[in-house]
Formats: structure tokens, sequence, C-alpha cells
């Protein structure tokens, strides 16, 4: 996670506003994982089996390389 500093082609997400809800969080990761033919049912498993920070660091694990999230 950074601190506010977008870098462009990826897509950005401000956890300190409403992206940073949980079920939005969630959406997304729904939506790469379809895109990228992943299977979204152990993904959901894993991002839902913890707390919050457990689901942040899952969604660097599978998308960090599509993702920047700051605070």
């Amino acid at each position: 996670m950074r601190t506010k500093n977008p870098q462009s082609g990826k897509i950005e997400i401000d956890l300190t506003g409403p992206q940073g809800n949980a079920f939005f969080l969630l959406g997304v990761a729904k939506d790469l994982s379809h895109k990228m033919g992943l299977n979204w049912d152990p993904i959901y498993t894993e991002l839902t089996s913890g707390d919050y920070e457990n689901l942040l660091e899952v969604m660097e694990k599978y998308f960090g390389d599509f993702i920047i999230m700051y605070e």
C-alpha cells in the first residue's frame, strides 16, 4: 500500500474514500478475476478469510500488477 502517488496504467483505488470499502474492493477483485480468467471461488475465500488488512494483502498478491491502492 502506498501514499497518494498514482501510477498511470493501473486502476487507482483511494482507500480513504468510498473505494476503501471492503465490498467495493471485493467487486474490483471479482471483476479482475473474471477478466484474467482466474477461478473466483478460491480467491474470494482467501480475500474473506481474515480482517481488512488481510483483504488488502490478498488484493496486492493477486492484482498488484493491475491496481494501486493508496491512503
